[in-house]
């Protein structure tokens, strides 16, 4: 809903939300920070969807932090759907302080993100345990 709202609401050339805060309109057709984008879309699509598999397994197992594989497989689900109909994933989040931006990242890259840190921080754990 987020990246339909963006595509909506943002002129071309990007809206300043705060000083360190821009809401572009970037279409990566690659990966993390538009990574691998000679790999083309056909790759990540295979990727995302096997990511999405091994999420639902694991969620429909019980195996591991259900709010950590619901954050990925949310992620990783919106920015499929991106890639499944559009050929690339919308980001609009600009992070920048005066002109050093972070690249350009949007909601479901941030759930990714948090997951997948939640499920380090799970491992971390249970290796501290472990010992």
């Amino acid at each position: 809903m987020s990246k339909h709202l963006v595509e909506l609401l943002v002129p071309p050339g990007g809206l300043q939300v705060l000083p360190v805060l821009n809401l572009v309109r970037v279409h990566n057709q690659g990966g993390a920070f538009g990574l691998l984008g000679f790999m083309g879309n056909a790759f990540f699509l295979v990727v995302s969807a096997l990511a999405v598999l091994v999420l639902l397994w694991l969620l429909l197992r019980g195996q591991g932090p259900v709010l950590a594989l619901v954050l990925v497989l949310s992620g990783a689900t919106g920015n499929l759907i991106d890639r499944a109909f559009l050929g690339y994933v919308r980001d609009f989040l600009d992070i920048h302080i005066g002109r050093y931006h972070w690249p350009a990242f949007n909601v479901a890259d941030a759930a990714l993100t948090v997951g997948l840190m939640l499920l380090v921080l799970d491992a971390l754990k249970g290796r501290a345990t472990a010992s």
